[in-house]
């Protein structure tokens, strides 16, 4: 399914700063960034429930927000993207 996570880290602090890259490397381990704070992971139900333990044992529920969008799995039709593209789509093959 892909899920939709967004963040807003609060980096008045040297310990928000650390946090908010904390979140958005285990982010970058399961998806991609569409945007500063905003990522696309097709993720299936384990994948899903171990990356919203890890990045809610990150941030400080007092000063931070997490956001998960649970798209489904037929999302094409759900996504409408305008303007410039980040590279490729979060469901393709990355070949090196």
């Amino acid at each position: 399914m892909l899920v939709l996570i967004t963040y807003d880290v609060n980096t008045e602090t040297p310990a928000g700063r650390t946090r908010l890259r904390k979140v958005a490397k285990q982010c970058m381990n399961y998806g991609r960034r569409v945007q500063n704070s905003v990522f696309e992971c097709v993720l299936d139900q384990a994948q899903c429930v171990t990356l919203k333990a890890i990045l809610t044992g990150i941030i400080d529920e007092e000063v931070d927000s997490l956001r998960f969008y649970y798209l489904g799995n037929k999302y094409q039709t759900k996504v409408e993207h305008i303007g410039v593209d980040r590279g490729i789509a979060v469901d393709q093959p990355l070949i090196l």
